[in-house]
């Protein structure tokens, strides 16, 4: 529970102060701390802010040295027609293949008209986005959602 309380404490320094966030280079101690008590993180996110915003937080807890076993991104709404070949996104992505898996819900691909075959490559679709959500944090991932 303590864990669950300072990963929602993260997302809403997160949310309301991104730029100070993301000025730092690392996490304090105490930060680093708790994280350390788990290694599977999923963020399920809806804009290209939150997207940036949840990358930006895999460096900085790589450069805190806090252990990361499975890092996941689950991508929703209207957003999922920026996670296509040839987009500013895709080269930005290219930095965390390997490390950071993307998963994208089936229903908005759908509804915006998005073939699996345009995806960025890597990315991976999924049934959708709340079932995927709930999957991971029946797998133990400590969850966030925007």
């Amino acid at each position: 529970m303590k864990i669950l309380r300072a990963f929602f404490f993260l997302g809403i320094i997160m949310l309301c102060t991104t730029n100070k966030v993301t000025a730092q280079d690392k996490f304090d101690a105490e930060i680093v701390s708790v994280l350390q008590k788990t290694k599977q993180y999923a963020f399920g996110v809806s804009e290209e802010r939150h997207f940036r915003g949840v990358l930006s937080l895999y460096d900085k807890l790589v450069a805190s040295g806090v252990e990361i076993s499975d890092y996941e991104i689950v991508a929703k709404g209207k957003f999922v027609k920026n996670l296509v070949k040839d987009s500013e996104l895709e080269v930005l992505y290219q930095k965390y293949k390997g490390k950071v898996r993307v998963s994208v819900c089936s229903v908005a691909m759908g509804k915006l008209g998005v073939s699996e075959d345009q995806l960025i490559p890597g990315m991976e679709p999924v049934a959708t986005w709340t079932v995927r959500v709930l999957q991971l944090q029946a797998k133990g991932y400590n969850t966030l959602t925007y």
